[in-house]
């Protein structure tokens, strides 16, 4: 993923049949707002699925799969324990179980594997040209609170500080440096044409300026 990378122009022709907020069944919303709304949820909850779905309004139109995506937006977080290590992987069961008959197969299919790449936020392997294109912009989104003007991204660490509340500060601390260190070493943050030329730089300096907050 170098920064020269060529990118796949935009596709522009019209479509027809966009999804709409209601693409779920209403119980299906029901709980998803009931999930998001949970009380061990501080940055992880519907406000950062409404912050996604305004960027999904954007791209939409460049999309090989909207629906995928829009489902995968839903989801991705759907279950989030601070405990565990396995969240993307119960989410993406959980809309495996809760899509079928509601979306296609290949829908269903390709939002399972966006929601699997966010555990490295990296693309998933093998994809064709226009599903790779719709996993960058997919990641992309999902890492938008990193180019946020410096107060709000650092209401952000604070709530992730307040979802990992069970582990003392040192500790913290240094998970924390491990990974914002991990993304600083990536030769590219966003991986979309569309995002990334706008977002890198100011996404690296946030990520460095909150590394000498940590000490």
């Amino acid at each position: 993923m170098r920064t020269g990378m060529p990118c796949a122009p935009a596709r522009t022709e019209q479509r027809t049949g966009w999804p709409v907020r209601d693409l779920l069944p209403e119980h299906l919303m029901t709980d998803l707002r009931r999930r998001y709304g949970e009380p061990q949820r501080h940055y992880h909850t519907w406000a950062h699925i409404e912050v996604l779905l305004k960027l999904f309004d954007e791209v939409k139109s460049d999309l090989a799969d909207p629906v995928a995506v829009q489902a995968a937006i839903y989801y991705h977080d759907a279950i989030y324990d601070p405990t565990a290590a396995d969240n993307e992987t119960q989410s993406a069961a959980l809309l495996r179980r809760e899509g079928d008959g509601v979306l296609t197969d290949a829908s269903l299919e390709a939002a399972v594997q966006l929601i699997e790449a966010t555990a490295r936020h990296r693309p998933p392997e093998d994809l064709d040209a226009p599903a790779l294109e719709d996993a960058k912009l997919f990641l992309d989104m999902d890492l938008s609170i990193l180019v946020a003007p410096w107060p709000a991204f650092c209401t952000y660490e604070a709530a992730i500080r307040r979802e990992y509340a069970h582990v003392e500060e040192a500790d913290f601390r240094v998970g924390r440096r491990k990974i914002l260190e991990a993304f600083l070493q990536r030769d590219r943050l966003f991986l979309s044409c569309r995002f990334a030329p706008r977002w890198e730089a100011p996404a690296r300096a946030n990520l460095r300026r909150s590394l000498a907050n940590l000490g």
